[in-house]
């Protein structure tokens, strides 16, 4: 019981009570630093406990049963298979599946219980056990094993426990997706939450100030990167409350005054870098501008966009209308040419690498049909790739606007990538 609740204890759950000052947590811990040492501990109190019962029985047990039924024909060894039997189901229910049943059920709280009694057992077996450990380190040595002894927790792991964890009704469903994306963080790039460059709405100082008044109130969002002739040539971002403030006060308006800098980032940059950015930097408003290695703009990403990609879709002011996904009654379904390839996966339950994802970095499904076909395609094109067969609905310019996906299902293989 013992071995297997200090093995199979969680130390982020015991760490609790260490910090509490319980004693016996330290020994747990400290048990846990050199397992060698208490493993041949357990083993000697195990073998000493098999050697005693094989020698009581057999002594004690089996010569008075032998003459009790000594009426009876091989009396002598029917008493020893007869106590053989008794202990050895006595040893095997009393003495390892219930105990490890018990310690399996809570083995920090059936650790923390026998921490102290593992202490004195160690002691009083420390020539023996000493002895043991040394032998058993001896012989992983020669074998080129590492005794590893810290616990190094995977990403995989975490998520598995949080799935056991919905599906036991301690976590829920929501708080299962929030937990993914955060971990998503760190692996996608700001490109693929980013509002792309064509889609900006931005003020242009050249024109006229009734064409950017219109831009404003339509726009319904609430900070606009300002720019003079080119997006390229920004100056700034400028937010809609200070446009208000600006235009209601008694000083003549003039925009250069409410301009702000905004944070400008590569488009390489990791999400989960940009909002380490946003925290460190408060001097800069909350809006980001994406640009390439040459200076271009290639999109905005604003703090907004951050919290969709921790707490998925927000409607909100400052939002075009979200790619969508609509499956149609014959099964198929009608998808966004600017739906994210992440979300795509996401929706079809596809765990593996679609073709040559790593190697052109495309962040949407129409960007997955560019690298596929190879060129900007035309409306009713098919495109057969292995699951999934992709037919183009709509062009808008040279921009993939719809895309009909028919599924086979996850028993067809997807082409390997050359």
């Amino acid at each position: 019981m013992a071995e297997l609740a200090v093995v199979s204890v969680r130390k982020a759950k015991l760490q609790k009570e260490l910090e509490d000052g319980n004693k016996n947590a330290k020994i747990v811990f400290e048990l846990l630093e050199d397992p060698n040492e208490f493993l041949s501990t357990v083993q000697i109190g195990i073998s000493l406990i098999g050697v005693l019962t094989g020698a009581f029985g057999g002594v004690t047990l089996a010569e008075p049963l032998a003459k009790a039924i000594s009426f009876i024909p091989y009396s002598q060894p029917i008493s020893v298979a007869i106590v053989v039997i008794i202990t050895t189901y006595l040893t095997l229910v009393v003495g390892e599946i219930v105990p490890k049943v018990i310690a399996l059920n809570d083995p920090e709280k059936v650790s923390l219980k026998v921490a102290k009694s593992m202490v004195i057992l160690s002691k009083i077996s420390k020539p023996a056990s000493f002895v043991l450990a040394k032998s058993s380190r001896f012989l992983l040595w020669l074998l080129r094993i590492e005794n590893k002894n810290h616990d190094s927790v995977t990403e995989e792991e975490i998520e598995l426990m949080i799935k056991e964890g919905r599906e036991e009704g301690t976590i829920e469903q929501e708080e299962e997706d929030i937990i993914k994306r955060v971990f998503k963080l760190d692996d996608q790039k700001v490109e693929s939450i980013m509002t792309p460059r064509n889609e900006i709405i931005w003020i242009d100082l050249d024109d006229d100030k009734s064409i950017n008044k219109v831009k404003i109130i339509e726009s319904k969002r609430s900070i606009f990167p300002i720019a003079r002739g080119e997006l390229d040539d920004f100056i700034g971002v400028v937010q809609a409350k200070d446009i208000l403030s600006a235009m209601f006060g008694n000083e003549e308006f003039d925009i250069n005054k409410i301009v702000k800098e905004p944070l400008v980032v590569s488009e390489h940059l990791q999400t989960l870098e940009l909002l380490k950015e946003f925290k460190e930097n408060q001097e800069y408003v909350h809006m980001s501008l994406v640009v390439d290695e040459f200076g271009s703009v290639e999109g905005l990403i604003t703090l907004n966009d951050l919290l969709e990609g921790i707490v998925g879709d927000i409607p909100g002011i400052d939002e075009e209308a979200e790619p969508q996904a609509i499956q149609r009654s014959d099964g198929t379904w009608l998808i966004d040419g600017r739906y994210p390839i992440d979300k795509f996966k996401e929706l079809f339950d596809f765990k593996d690498k679609l073709p040559d994802e790593d190697e052109d970095n495309y962040t949407t499904l129409a960007g997955f049909i560019l690298s596929l076909s190879g060129k900007i395609p035309n409306e009713e094109d098919k495109y057969d790739c292995g699951r999934f067969i992709f037919e183009i609905i709509d062009i808008d310019g040279h921009q993939i606007d719809k895309v009909l996906v028919t599924d086979l299902g996850p028993d067809e293989p997807m082409p390997e990538e050359e």
